[in-house]
């Protein structure tokens, strides 16, 4: 496995009040299903523009951001998914939509640049009932994601960012995605890739609120069966290197429970569509984070699709960041065997590899710290990702391992809050 150094990486200063990010659950309504799904799906179920409204205040409130991640469900089955970036625009905030893009049409996408929108993130993978993409693979649906991509491009200047949920099954398909990401890095700003985690009911944990235990298994990101839910950033990292033997990460966020561990890890990589010239090193990330916070008082979410085309100033960083004179050594071979690749363009693109919550043996629970994607829950920041904890119990579910409180018989079956009774070490 690599060895990654979390001393040699520079440790993104998001936090929970100062982030890059917030993230605006709009709708609990989706037209499609996703394998390991967050949020279960209510169709119809849409806040209101004044419940919009009101967590954009909460978030203007609590925490200073530089965009907004619009979510669900599928913010774009929202009826009023156009007023809602004109809201989150007229802020002064980037507007990014997170969506299957099932419902976009052009003419769509077309009113959404018109009221501000930033940018999409598009959620492709193959696990996904996807109506006339079913059983596809993860490369064959390059062929969807280039569609998303040309039809932002026609737009013009708007950040396009693509997910995709990692299995077992498809860990081996990175490499190849990223080679796909390296041909039309044109046109491809960002490529996240989120590992896969599921809460796997069984005899080793006991679930409860307060000293109530719980059923567990009634929210939607829990399954009886026995599957991979382990795989890591540096696993990944390990795949990559197959292809790309010189990749390097820059930037990271750490767990809430273990330091070392690598929940959101930032590589940006030099490059045109022939060539990867080389990676950003932790001082370029440091440089580019502090200096947007000193400049505008915000941590950088996107940057805009006309900077990224920048990269030949980018490059001018070299002084100060070992990959980025790496990276421009390499161009300067280029030149060299060359000279017309003096008139190609250099653009940057960004690959996120992120390690949702990970429960330790002792029922410790490794969330992202810094994480950018806290929401607004009863005016409170909690972590997206469960959401539908508060939604069904009021607060987060803990895991308390068998081996403190005995086998203690199950609950009901039926999700019905039980009473009963455990030691104060665990209560």
């Amino acid at each position: 496995m690599s060895t990654l150094d979390p001393t040699k990486l520079f440790r993104l200063p998001w936090n929970l009040s100062d982030n890059s990010i917030s993230w605006l659950e709009v709708t609990q309504a989706c037209n499609i299903y996703c394998d390991g799904c967050y949020r279960e799906n209510h169709p119809g179920q849409h806040k209101s523009l004044d419940e919009i409204r009101h967590d954009l205040d909460v978030f203007s409130r609590l925490r200073r951001a530089d965009g907004i991640s619009i979510a669900g469900g599928d913010p774009l089955v929202h009826p009023d998914i156009v007023e809602i970036v004109r809201d989150i625009h007229d802020r002064g905030l980037k507007a990014i939509i997170n969506t299957n893009g099932s419902a976009l049409t052009p003419e769509l996408l077309h009113e959404l640049k018109k009221a501000g929108v930033f940018g999409f993130t598009f959620h492709i993978d193959s696990h996904q009932k996807r109506p006339h993409w079913k059983d596809k693979t993860e490369l064959e649906l390059n062929e969807l994601r280039l569609q998303y991509a040309e039809m932002l491009a026609r737009e013009g200047g708007i950040s396009c960012a693509f997910n995709s949920t990692v299995y077992e099954d498809t860990l081996h398909d990175i490499p190849q995605m990223l080679e796909w990401a390296r041909e039309h890095i044109d046109i491809v700003h960002v490529m996240v890739f989120i590992l896969f985690r599921q809460a796997i009911l069984n005899q080793e944990y006991d679930y409860y609120v307060g000293n109530m235990r719980v059923d567990f298994g009634e929210l939607t990101y829990t399954t009886p069966e026995e599957r991979i839910v382990d795989i890591t950033a540096p696993v990944v990292v390990d795949e990559i290197r197959k292809t790309y033997p010189d990749y390097s990460p820059c930037a990271f966020l750490n767990g809430t429970e273990d330091p070392d561990s690598y929940k959101w890890l930032l590589t940006t990589r030099f490059g045109n569509r022939r060539e990867i010239l080389g990676y950003a090193g932790p001082k370029f990330m440091e440089i580019v984070q502090n200096g947007n916070h000193l400049v505008t008082g915000k941590y950088l979410a996107y940057a805009h699709p006309t900077i990224l085309r920048w990269g030949k100033l980018t490059l001018l960083l070299w002084p100060f960041d070992r990959g980025v004179r790496k990276a421009a050594g390499a161009y300067l071979k280029s030149i060299l065997r060359n000279p017309i690749n003096l008139f190609r363009g250099v653009r940057t693109q960004s690959i996120m590899i992120i390690q949702p919550i990970d429960i330790g043996e002792d029922g410790s629970a490794n969330m992202c710290d810094g994480c950018p994607d806290m929401t607004v829950w009863k005016d409170k920041l909690v972590w997206s990702c469960r959401l539908e904890e508060q939604l069904h119990y009021g607060q987060n579910v803990r895991f308390v391992p068998r081996k403190l409180t005995g086998d203690i018989p199950g609950g009901d079956g039926k999700g019905v809050q039980r009473e009963i009774p455990v030691s104060e070490d665990v209560a």
